[in-house]
């Protein structure tokens, strides 16, 4: 694996790339709110908040809102490393990049592997959050059935998210620009509707923050209790707060991405902590009933708050703004996925590479990337269409990969910083942010976190991974079953085959003499 960073003195590249070993290929367009915009988007409050929130509430109660800032606590040490990276390394596939400086050439790939996947999964669930508000709005959206068939609401998901997924194909195709103008607007509207949602569902308020306290009863039949319980809930809070490495992921279409992508990852996690948490405690408190069995179902949970708490009209408006947040979240999963696949393909790390990495000579865009994972981002949907409890599986397993991929760089960050070899002090450039002092006990926080919340998330569970007949041993392990055999099949894949021909692709190299050029592959190779 090259160490592009460790080269000698380049030709001049006015955009930068070739302190990375790259040439500037990608459109570099966007501005500081649109660097937040992407990361914020990701993360998606309204989309995540509402798609899940049925889930927390029905699994144990009102109190499972406290999951919410202790999510928050451990994802901000991540975000924070993270951040510390981007200042250096605002690179496309900011997470297989950042290991590939901090680790071997497996961990890296492996990294990329598990979070490219990750994306494309989380790409199908985010996409699926439109038939749990869709057809509250309008009946019309029920494309299949009534929704009381047994498999009407999965199949009616699939089709709308499918749907979706070919819009965002065709918007991330034709240029970043496009993308980020509308992925720009609809943060705006969500980030507004967010306040004013707050601030309408607080006014409604019916009952005091004390309800937070009542367990009411959930977790009594379980084996550890109210705990048990609450860890399982933990996954509705878990699901929303990540993604905050986008804003870096895009570092290469960023004007001053040094100083303005970690400062994007870190008011993105934030602002989503502050508005999510509100959202939540005001849903809770405004709620008419909270025995209501509808606020526990896919059909019905948050959304079915506001429409009872605001009427019809007001109600319909603000999840029409979910809609919107959605639809920019949908587009900012597969612009993150695009930017990994280019990434890890223009360093000859996946299989037909050089169609992967090419970009548009006037879009300036990875469109082969962007169909690619398109069309892709479908089959996982198409598989579990008969599987009632989609939205819980595809969520659970995209998020246990997600933290796996994080691990991958906070702890070889964290071994780094054991060795005094990071941060770094001599390499001559400059960093966007620094964690300084702080920096040791951060890193620690993170790895624990990370390992802790993976343990809890691939945990066999029935109620996440086998909640609906039929009741089966392979069901019910299926996370762990599908997260060991991409690891070890990637793995195997990437020792056995890519790693022989790993090497930035020729058209891709940055200008250097050739005495000092990194490893490159050739037209030929």
């Amino acid at each position: 694996m090259s160490e592009p960073s460790k080269l000698g003195p380049c030709k001049s590249d006015a955009s930068g790339m070739d302190e990375f070993g790259y040439a500037q290929t990608l459109d570099r367009s966007i501005g500081k709110f649109a660097s937040f915009a992407a990361g914020v988007s990701y993360i998606s409050i309204l989309t995540g908040v509402f798609q899940l929130f049925y889930f927390g509430f029905s699994t144990a109660g009102p109190a499972y809102a406290w999951s919410w800032p202790i999510v928050f606590v451990g994802q901000l040490m991540v975000a924070l490393c993270f951040a510390e990276l981007a200042g250096r390394y605002p690179v496309a596939g900011s997470v297989y990049n950042w290991a590939k400086r901090l680790s071997t050439g497996t961990w890296a790939w492996l990294a990329g592997w598990l979070l490219l996947l990750s994306s494309i999964m989380a790409l199908g669930s985010v996409a699926l959050a439109l038939q749990i508000t869709l057809p509250q709005i309008w009946s019309g959206f029920q494309l299949v059935g009534d929704g009381t068939g047994p498999y009407d609401f999965a199949v009616n998901g699939v089709i709308l998210a499918s749907i979706m997924i070919g819009i965002s194909t065709l918007i991330n195709a034709f240029g970043v620009k496009l993308m980020t103008m509308i992925n720009s607007v609809g943060v705006f509207v969500e980030l507004v509707a967010a306040v004013l949602l707050i601030a309408a569902l607080i006014w409604h308020s019916v009952r005091g923050p004390e309800v937070l306290l009542d367990t009411a009863g959930f977790g009594e039949e379980h084996p550890l209790g109210f705990f048990g319980v609450f860890l399982i809930a933990a996954m509705a809070s878990g699901y929303v707060m990540y993604g905050f490495d986008t804003a870096s992921s895009l570092g290469e279409e960023t004007k001053d991405p040094k100083r303005t992508a970690p400062r994007a990852i870190l008011r993105a996690v934030t602002a989503s902590f502050l508005l999510g948490g509100l959202l939540l405690l005001g849903g809770i408190l405004a709620a008419p009933d909270l025995s209501d069995p509808k606020l526990g179902a896919a059909d019905g949970g948050l959304q079915y708050i506001v429409l009872s708490v605001l009427g019809g009209p007001f109600g319909k408006a603000f999840l029409a703004c979910i809609v919107v947040a959605v639809v920019v979240c949908t587009l900012a999963v597969h612009a993150a996925a695009i930017r990994m696949m280019f990434a890890m393909a223009r360093d000859n790390n996946l299989p037909f590479s050089r169609q992967l990495s090419k970009v548009h000579p006037t879009r300036k865009t990875p469109t082969v990337a962007a169909i690619v994972i398109g069309i892709v981002a479908v089959i996982p949907l198409i598989v579990n269409i008969s599987q009632p409890a989609i939205f819980t599986i595809l969520s659970s397993i995209s998020i246990v990969l997600i933290y796996l991929s994080y691990l991958l760089v906070t702890v070889p960050m964290l071994r780094r910083r054991f060795l005094k070899k990071w941060p770094l002090k001599d390499d001559g450039s400059e960093p966007g942010f620094s964690l300084g002092k702080w920096g040791l006990p951060v890193n620690i926080l993170a790895v624990l976190w990370g390992g802790a919340m993976t343990l809890n998330l691939v945990w066999p569970r029935p109620e996440i991974y086998n909640s609906v007949p039929p009741f089966e041993w392979y069901l019910q392990w299926g996370g762990v079953i599908f997260v060991g055999t991409v690891i070890i099949g990637g793995t195997l894949l990437y020792r056995l085959r890519i790693r022989h021909k790993t090497g930035v692709l020729a058209e891709h190299a940055a200008l250097v003499t050739p005495e000092e050029s990194p490893q490159v592959v050739t037209q030929n190779s």
